[in-house]
C-alpha cells in the first residue's frame, strides 16, 4: 500500500512530557498536519517543526462534531494521495478520545490507506496522580459530545473528556445536575502532569461560569458516597427490593407470592386512576410509584425462584414496543394516530399467532367485566362484527330493555335469565359508549365518584342541621343533593 499516515501524540500537556521519537517524527521532513494548533507542544517547538496545516478552520464549518471529525479525515486522506505520507498529531495519545484517528483506522481495515501510530502520553496517567486516584476502585471515562445520562456510573470515578468550552460545560453541566445535586463538588483539571497544570475544585452549578477551559480541560466527578442522593435511580430501587425479600430483609416481603400480591396490584391501579382523575400531581407520583413497586416485587419474586429477573420484564418490552413500532423503529410510515394504531395491530398481527386461537384471547381474563365487555367489543369490530352506525346500537338498548322489563314482569326479577337480560342491557350500553370513545370501567369511577361527593353532602348537611338521615325525607334528601349538584356547576 502506497498511501500512509502517521499519526502522533502530541501528549497532554507541555514540551517535558513529549517522547523523543515523537519529536523526531514532528521534526521530520515529511508533511505536518495537526487536529488543532492549540496545544502547548507545538508553540514550544514552532522553531524546530517549521510549517504545518492545522484543521482548526474545519469546526466552523459544521454544526456537528461527527461532520467535523469526518471532514479532517477526508481530507488527510486526500494529503496522503497527494503526498504519499504524510503526519498526523493529535492532543494527548492517537487512541484515547480521538475520533479522527478511529475513521482513519476503519479507512486501512478497508485497504484505502496504510495508519501508523507511533504513541504519544495520554493525559489519564497524569489526571490519576493530579487528582490522587487509584482507577482499580472503578473508572468511567466518557467523551463529553457524546455522553448519556443513562450510562453514568456515579458510584466509580467519573472523567469526562473534551470538556473545552463553555457550551460543552454548560451542557455537561445540565446533564449531570438531573443526577446530582446543584452544589456538588467536581474538579476541572487542564493540562495535567504539565507545568500549565491548573486543578480547580467547583460546585457542579459553577463550572461553566468562573473557569478558563481550553481543549485540555477535563472533568473529574468524585464517587457518590452518600446512598440517598441516587435514590431516583431505577438500580437503587432493585437493590431495596432485593434487600427487603433477602435472608436479612422484611418477614412480610420475604413471604409474599405472585397470588399473595394480586389484590395489591389492583388497588394500586384504582389509586393511580383516582389521582389521575383529580389531577393531583403530587398524588399521581406516588401512586405511579406503588404500582412500579408491584413491578418489582413481582420480578424479585422470580427473581428469587429463578423463573425470571426484571431485566427479562424490561427486555421483553423493550422488544415488544419496538416490534410493534414499525412505523418509528423501521421503514412503515404513520402520518396520524389512527395510521400508527393500525400499524400496531399489523406488527401483532405478524407475531406467530396460533390460527386456531381467539381474537378475544388476547382480552386479559383479569379485566373487570364493565372493560372486558368493552375490549371484547373492540376486538370484534376490527373484523367487521358491528353496528354500521351508533343508531343501531341505540336500537339494541331498547330490544335489550324491553326484554329486561319483560322479565320482571313476569315476576321473574330474581332469576338467572333476569340477571342476563340486565347484562345484556349493560352490554349494549357499554357498545354504544364504545361508539363515542367511552371506556366504560372510567366512567363508572368517575360516577361512583360523583355519588360519593354528592352522599357525603347531603350527610355533612344532615349533621350540621342535627337530623338523622334516616328520619329525613326523600324530598329533604334531594333538596340537598341538588344543592350539591349546584355547587358543582352541574345543573343535569
Amino acid at each position: 500500500m502506497d498511501k500512509q499516515i502517521t499519526i502522533v501524540g502530541l501528549g497532554a500537556g507541555d514540551v517535558d512530557q513529549l517522547p523523543l521519537g515523537v519529536f523526531k517524527i514532528l521534526t521530520s521532513s515529511l508533511p505536518l498536519f495537526v487536529r488543532t494548533e492549540d496545544h502547548p507542544v507545538l508553540s514550544e517547538i514552532k522553531d524546530e517543526i517549521g510549517s504545518f496545516q492545522s484543521f482548526d478552520s474545519v469546526y466552523e464549518m459544521f454544526d456537528q462534531f461527527e461532520d467535523v471529525y469526518a471532514e479532517i479525515a477526508k481530507k488527510l486522506l486526500e494529503e496522503a494521495e497527494k503526498y504519499q505520507h504524510i503526519v498526523y498529531a493529535v492532543p494527548g495519545h492517537p487512541l484515547v478520545a480521538e475520533k479522527t484517528v478511529q475513521l482513519l483506522l476503519k479507512e486501512m481495515e478497508q485497504g484505502k490507506v496504510n495508519v501508523s501510530i507511533q504513541g504519544g502520553q495520554s493525559f489519564l496517567d497524569a489526571m490519576f496522580q493530579a487528582l490522587r486516584i487509584d482507577p482499580v476502585e472503578g473508572l468511567q471515562f466518557i467523551d463529553a459530545q457524546d455522553m448519556k445520562r443513562e450510562e453514568l456510573s456515579f458510584r466509580q470515578h467519573l472523567i469526562i473528556c473534551q470538556v473545552y468550552d463553555k457550551m460543552i460545560a454548560s451542557d455537561v453541566k445540565l446533564t449531570l445536575m438531573e443526577d446530582l445535586p446543584f452544589d456538588y463538588e467536581v474538579y476541572l483539571v487542564t493540562a495535567a502532569g504539565s507545568k500549565y497544570e491548573d486543578i480547580k475544585k467547583v460546585r457542579l452549578y459553577e463550572m461553566d461560569r468562573c473557569v478558563e477551559l481550553s481543549n485540555l480541560t477535563s472533568l473529574y466527578i468524585p464517587p457518590v458516597k452518600d446512598e440517598q442522593l441516587l435514590y431516583h435511580r431505577f438500580s437503587a430501587l432493585r437493590n431495596v427490593i432485593r434487600t427487603l425479600r433477602g435472608p436479612n430483609g422484611c418477614p412480610w416481603d420475604r413471604k409474599q407470592t405472585h397470588q399473595s400480591l394480586k389484590r395489591y396490584l389492583i388497588e394500586e391501579c384504582y389509586e393511580l386512576i383516582e389521582a389521575i382523575d383529580e389531577n393531583d400531581i403530587d398524588h399521581m407520583i406516588e401512586e405511579l410509584g406503588d404500582v412500579l413497586l408491584q413491578v418489582v416485587l413481582h420480578a424479585q419474586i422470580g427473581d428469587d425462584e429463578g423463573f425470571f429477573t426484571i431485566d427479562d420484564v424490561i427486555r421483553m418490552l423493550t422488544d415488544k414496543m419496538i416490534r410493534r413500532h414499525p412505523h418509528v423503529f423501521g421503514n412503515v410510515e404513520a402520518q396520524n394516530a389512527e395510521e400508527a394504531v393500525k400499524s400496531w395491530e399489523e406488527a401483532k398481527k405478524s407475531e406467530n399467532r396460533n390460527e386456531s386461537e381467539s381474537l378475544l384471547d388476547s382480552v386479559s381474563k383479569a379485566l373487570p367485566a364493565l372493560s372486558k365487555a368493552y375490549q371484547y367489543q373492540r376486538k370484534a369490530a376490527k373484523v367487521g362484527f358491528d353496528w354500521p352506525d351508533v343508531l343501531d346500537a341505540w336500537e339494541k338498548v331498547s330490544e335489550e330493555l324491553q326484554e329486561f322489563k319483560k322479565e320482571i314482569d313476569n315476576g321473574d326479577g330474581g332469576t338467572e335469565k333476569a340477571k342476563e337480560e340486565f347484562g345484556d342491557i349493560l352490554f349494549a350500553l357499554i357498545n354504544v359508549g364504545r361508539f363515542y370513545e367511552i371506556e366504560p370501567e372510567e366512567a363508572l369511577v368517575m360516577t361512583n365518584e360523583k355519588f360519593s361527593r354528592r352522599f357525603r353532602f347531603i350527610e355533612q348537611k344532615a349533621r350540621d342541621a342535627g337530623k338523622n338521615l334516616k328520619s329525613m325525607s326523600l324530598a329533604e334528601m334531594d333538596q340537598y343533593w341538588e344543592e350539591a349538584k349546584m355547587k358543582e356547576g352541574d345543573r343535569t
